[in-house]
């Protein structure tokens, strides 16, 4: 089955594709607990060699709070891109409330080490309804 990729955005031919799925077997809405996984699939249609040195999310849940989530690299990982390249991964987000957000960037370093960020698209968490 191939994944469908629902949201993306281009960056200096940097692409990020985002696919997000709500995970029920990880959720615990008694416990105000829900759980989405995310992949993420980043493709270099530049002409450089370019590696991703940080990222920075902005994770909003459904009562407005936002928590600003900044580290190294993706999963452990400052992946190398090569002209034509991609690479994915795969990585989650726990929230309070049964919906919220997430969107961001990530920096990267060119082959003469200037940095550039890289839009992450801004995609939708939302748990599915359920009867009560």
């Amino acid at each position: 089955m191939k994944e469908l990729f629902q949201h993306n955005a281009m960056t200096d031919g940097i692409t990020v594709r985002v696919a997000v799925n709500f995970l029920p077997e990880q959720s615990q809405p008694e416990a105000e607990k829900w759980f989405w996984v995310y992949h993420i699939r980043i493709e270099n249609a530049s002409h450089e060699r370019v590696q991703l040195m940080t990222r920075h999310w902005r994770i909003t849940d459904g009562a407005g709070m936002v928590a600003h989530v900044d580290g190294d690299g993706v999963v452990g990982e400052q992946p190398v891109l090569k002209p034509g390249d991609s690479h994915d991964y795969v990585s989650g987000c726990p929230l309070d409330t049964p919906f919220g957000s997430m969107e961001g960037f990530y920096t990267f370093h060119r082959e003469d080490g200037e940095p550039f960020e890289v839009r992450i698209p801004f995609f939708p968490l939302a748990a599915p309804a359920t009867a009560g």
